[in-house]
């Protein structure tokens, strides 16, 4: 499977926005966004274009959920067929997402950890083990651990940690056992995304 390989701080400095790839690490003075900042030196600024605005805010969109073009292109794909307004069915299609949603639940500090959690068999979906972390989770959807993974030390330390850690509205959270569900569908206020979605759909539409 083709995956983005370089490094993430590249993405977030090309969007010229933090886009927090890394976890834990993107809110430290470690991160390549804040030493950009403290040793930037000013220069002649370039004119974007509205093509070229669309574009960033595509890429932005793209990068945070750590999809390949071809992937985005699907998913975009997917929620122009669907009734409503396609900028919002795209970013509930892209929030559905498995390896999302472990992250919303604060099973790890980034979506790519996430995925890497799927792939590696530790998740469980409605009982049943899931490797593909592009599976929608539909609503009634419980998200846990496979039982040899709860005796993981990685599992002890999100278990430790997850009281810090908030859920968005429309999953709930057994803080106890790690076992999360999906309440309902995500709406665009649920999702509280900084995204234009409406320049991404006039991005494909020409």
């Amino acid at each position: 499977m083709a995956r983005y390989i370089e490094s993430a701080c590249k993405l977030c400095r090309r969007c010229g926005v933090k886009l927090v790839l890394k976890g834990g690490r993107c809110a430290t003075p470690k991160c390549a966004m804040e030493r950009q900042t403290r040793g930037s030196v000013r220069g002649r600024r370039r004119r974007v274009s509205d093509r070229g605005l669309q574009l960033i805010e595509k890429q932005k969109l793209r990068y945070s959920y750590g999809l390949l073009e071809k992937q985005f292109r699907r998913v975009f794909a997917q929620a122009e067929k669907q009734p409503g307004i396609t900028g919002e069915n795209l970013l509930a299609l892209l929030e559905r997402r498995l390896d999302n949603v472990i992250y919303r639940l604060g099973f790890a500090d980034s979506r790519s950890q996430a995925r890497q959690l799927v792939q590696h068999g530790h998740i469980l979906v409605n009982g049943r083990k899931a490797r593909v972390p592009s599976i929608l989770v539909k609503e009634g959807d419980s998200i846990g651990w496979v039982i040899s993974s709860t005796k993981s030390e990685y599992f002890k330390m999100v278990l430790a940690g997850i009281e810090a850690k908030s859920v968005v509205s429309w999953l709930t959270l057994d803080r106890q056992n790690l076992v999360g569900r999906a309440i309902s569908l995500p709406t665009p206020d649920e999702i509280g995304a900084e995204f234009d979605s409406k320049a991404i759909v006039e991005y494909y539409s020409r």
